[in-house]
């Protein structure tokens, strides 16, 4: 079995442990040392897969393995990772361990809440080991279906509304996917024989131009939906808001970079010419995601939604940035997906942990936690930071690289988009200068909230875990920086020969 595999196999196990668990003890110890042999294993690929590329090995893709699975229709299980997917594995991994201990407490239903979340895990885990279309695309269905129950039964507020507004709006971009992967698959075939690899099909270029110019859109607006695209964003907000705290920092931290993933894994890589051709259209959309989504969280006084919104604006820079085709550009997308996840892992759990010692997310009815609960008010301060590009944290080296990839284009066309999604990193100060000052200084105006205590030692865990990964990107990201970069060079190669 290919190493990989395991990534899927450790989730699986872990289900096993929590069938078989007995009391509250043993379903917490089976999550966390599952979630820890997890982080573990990504750290260890990563290692792995640098060590390759020190050594000179400079294939597209290591660590393959390929199993027939299905022969009538040449559907295999492929699996194999380059820069941006070991990332995006160690991203998955650490999000998914800090969730864990800050759902330490869950309630009701534990062993149901963590089986959900798991599965949730071997959606994502199996999505970005994979290089074929069939097994991607079931990975990207098993991420989805858990979180209708996730956010049913264990949200909050509207959460009814919510987890079926979020269902149906994600599985209708699924359904345009499909339509899409159908049709790359039946366009494939170079020497006659249909195939679902990603690498055969880019290998083959056999996608003609006048099915690329229909393939492409279903394609990129179907992952373009998970991934918040204006109009198709409006789940995100209610999700998020409604979605309890793990789930909050997975679907925000991890799952909606499948969708980012997704737009130039599949879309763009297999059907340059169409991504060339029709980017024009995709880069209003996503600028206006990036500064509509800045302007939406100015105005919202639940924490929740102001992070939601937020998302949409940092989401949308990533397809932004994407869509520029140049290396630095779409190497700064990618640093974007690292930061963002974890700095809004960050902001959920935080969120959460505020929100279950004051009973409250409106910024209107708290202030001065600063005395109140210290630990928690620095960290969502870092948060804050690096949200609004601090240097030094993974903000600014993600914003900086998206934004220099971004000026490489000289056209007015290019340029003018390029400064109207600048001016959301002011609008990004604005809000989170905002909601710091009001939530964390001034009065408090709530007398209850002076005997509230501050953060618990799994609480403690969870946020320092993402802190330290956030500062480790921003202090050092030299190296991460050439990882992404030599797998996006390849993408973007294959789309500037059009120009």
């Amino acid at each position: 079995m290919n190493f990989l595999s395991l990534f899927v196999l450790i989730p699986l196990l872990m289900m096993g442990g929590l069938a078989l668990a007995r009391n509250m003890k043993q379903i917490r110890a089976v999550a966390a040392v599952g979630s820890s042999l997890q982080l573990l294993l990504a750290a260890v690929v990563m290692v792995l897969f640098l060590q390759e590329r020190a050594a000179g090995n400079t294939v597209e893709m290591l660590f393959i393995a390929d199993t027939v699975w299905y022969a009538p229709l040449n559907i295999h299980y492929t699996v194999g990772i380059d820069g941006v997917s070991a990332a995006m594995l160690l991203l998955s991994a650490i999000v998914v361990f800090a969730g864990v201990f800050a759902s330490w407490k869950i309630d009701p239903l534990p062993r149901e809440f963590f089986l959900w979340l798991i599965l949730l895990s071997i959606g994502v885990f199996g999505f970005f080991i994979s290089i074929n279309l069939f097994t991607m695309f079931m990975f990207y269905e098993i991420a989805l279906i858990p979180m209708y129950l996730l956010i049913g039964v264990w949200g909050s507020g509207n959460k009814t509304y919510s987890a079926m507004k979020l269902t149906l709006m994600l599985m209708g971009g699924s359904a345009l996917l499909l339509i899409g992967i159908l049709g790359i698959y039946f366009h494939s075939a170079a020497d006659g024989n249909l195939t679902m690899n990603i690498l055969e099909i880019a290998r083959n270029n056999a996608i003609p131009h006048e099915a690329q110019y229909y393939l492409f859109p279903l394609t990129f607006v179907g992952f373009g939906v998970l991934g918040a695209m204006f109009p198709f964003h409006t789940w995100s907000p209610d999700g998020h808001a409604s979605a309890p705290t793990a789930v909050s920092m997975l679907h925000a931290g991890v799952l909606m970079k499948l969708g980012g993933y997704g737009c130039f894994r599949v879309a763009m890589f297999l059907m340059p010419w169409a991504a060339m051709q029709l980017s024009w259209i995709f880069l209003i959309l996503t600028g206006i995601s990036v500064v509509y989504g800045a302007f939406s969280a100015c105005v919202q006084k639940d924490l929740k939604y102001i992070n939601a919104y937020s998302s949409v604006s940092h989401c949308g820079l990533v397809l932004f940035a994407l869509l520029m085709w140049n290396t630095t550009a779409m190497t700064g997308a990618v640093l974007q997906m690292l930061s963002h996840g974890l700095m809004t892992a960050l902001f959920f759990a935080l969120i959460g942990m505020i929100y279950g010692r004051t009973h409250t997310r409106d910024i209107r009815e708290m202030g001065g936690l600063m005395k109140i609960m210290p630990f928690l008010s620095v960290c969502y301060v870092i948060a804050g930071l690096a949200s609004l590009g601090l240097p030094g944290l993974s903000g600014f080296v993600a914003e900086m690289t998206v934004f220099v990839g971004l000026f490489q284009w000289s056209d007015t066309f290019h340029r003018v988009f390029t400064i109207i999604a600048c001016t959301s990193i002011v609008i990004t100060a604005v809000y989170i200068l905002r909601v710091v000052g009001k939530l964390l200084y001034g009065a408090v105006q709530d007398e209850h909230h002076r005997s509230l205590t501050d953060a618990v030692w799994f609480e403690r865990l969870s946020a320092i875990t993402l802190i330290v990964a956030v500062a480790a990107i921003g202090m050092a990201p030299g190296w991460i920086s050439r990882l992404i970069g030599d797998s996006m060079s390849v993408i973007s190669e294959r789309i500037l020969q059009y120009i």
